[in-house]
């Protein structure tokens, strides 16, 4: 059943996951036996070289990669074998996510690309919500300014209050500053872990620092496909001080 869960189950687990891809040259292992568990509300941040896997596992938890073997367990819901149709219906009742370029619509306002997943889901209240979540990430006064007429901070607030429009239970974030600046991108992170702290659902944070990633309740480092590593970040030790 989509969206049925119990409070002991964790919002991701990932078990023996494998993605291979076919290629000219045979076949290619991006992930290869994959297994992770994260807790409800729980902060993580991956780390680790290009091309390790870090987006591909994070595209597969949120259905938007298949993979070829193993298992993916998301809000209680089974990704195995799910449709199009369903994985959508998963993502939009489950899942937010920020990219790098931001993924705006550039022919619609920012009130509008905020609405989106809000009408999809049939909210009645989509523009007035919409404008509540602008508000809140500092664009109220921005409203009808199209994606180019913003700057890439104010496009990454955008596509922040658009993640968090469906109330999701989990957030992912693909190195959000990453087309940033240092201070713009500073900014945004901090009304990230803002935005994360209010709704209390869980965040998953792939980023190539490590002073940024430690700020998550847990490191997992992705090498060569797998999970090298984990270890407790600067949450816990704030949260045991």
């Amino acid at each position: 059943m989509i969206g049925s869960h119990s409070d002991d189950q964790p919002i991701v687990l990932l078990e023996d996951v494998r993605l291979k891809l076919a290629s000219p040259a045979g076949e290619v292992n991006i992930l290869r036996g994959m297994n992770l568990r994260i807790a409800a509300g729980e902060t993580i941040g991956v780390i680790g070289p290009s091309g390790s896997g870090k987006s591909t596992m994070m595209m597969v938890m949120a259905g938007l990669e298949r993979h070829t073997g193993g298992r993916v367990t998301v809000a209680g819901t089974v990704l195995d074998g799910l449709d199009e149709d369903a994985l959508a219906t998963f993502r939009r009742q489950n899942v937010g996510i920020v990219f790098q370029s931001f993924h705006l619509i550039p022919t619609m306002n920012a009130l509008e690309n905020v609405a989106v997943p809000l009408e999809l889901a049939g909210h009645r209240g989509a523009l007035a919500e919409a404008r509540h979540l602008l508000d809140r990430v500092g664009l109220g006064q921005r409203l009808h300014h199209y994606p180019g007429q913003l700057s890439g901070g104010e496009q990454q607030r955008v596509a922040l209050a658009r993640a968090f429009a469906g109330r999701p239970r989990l957030l992912l974030a693909d190195e959000p500053t990453g087309n940033l600046d240092q201070a713009t991108g500073r900014a945004v992170i901090e009304l990230l872990f803002e935005l994360h702290q209010q709704s209390g659902n869980t965040l998953l944070l792939i980023t190539h620092d490590p002073a940024l990633a430690a700020r998550c309740r847990r490191i997992v480092r992705v090498e060569d496909g797998r999970i090298a590593s984990e270890r407790a970040g600067q949450a816990v030790a704030a949260a045991d001080s």
